[in-house]
């Protein structure tokens, strides 16, 4: 029998992309025939950076990934995932907190979209990143060079 083509979507807002959300797409992507890394825009969030920057920025730190492309999107992720012919939604998982949030919106892409989500834990250096977190602490400038790829710690530098 041969194995379906499965296309993953990662979505995200990425805002900015740290080591955690690497490790996630490091591994994610070996699982996946083609994999989406897609940045979404939040309207309750205040983005430190905007769409097109995030994902010129993370598009430089994959160039190297066979089979892995970033793209934005605006609007439900769901809707993005029909349109892109996703058959899974990949997220990170970084600890308990992760599990009940994660938990109900896997129920609810099921339920509206017949959507599968995988998930995969990030690694145990992660577990406590997130992109809220190194925001604050680089605004406060605190150093988060072991936290986020080089090039988004030179973009977080420049005044």
């Amino acid at each position: 029998m041969q194995r379906k083509f499965t296309r993953a979507i990662f979505p995200g807002t990425f805002d900015p992309l740290t080591n955690g959300h690497l490790d996630v797409i490091e591994r994610g992507r070996k699982l996946f025939d083609e994999f989406i890394i897609a940045v979404g825009t939040s309207p309750i969030k205040n983005p430190l950076f905007k769409p097109q920057e995030r994902v010129e920025m993370i598009a430089e730190i994959v160039k190297d990934m066979p089979r892995v492309s970033v793209e934005s999107f605006d609007g439900l992720m769901v809707e993005y995932a029909i349109k892109k012919q996703a058959d899974v939604i990949l997220r990170g998982m970084r600890s308990l907190t992760d599990v009940q949030y994660e938990f109900k919106l896997a129920m609810t892409n099921r339920a509206v979209a017949g959507l599968e989500t995988v998930f995969v834990m990030t690694s145990a250096e992660y577990g406590f990143t997130s992109s809220t977190l190194i925001r604050e602490v680089a605004a406060l400038g605190g150093d988060i060079s072991n936290l986020v790829p080089k090039i988004v710690y030179d973009r977080l530098k420049k005044p």
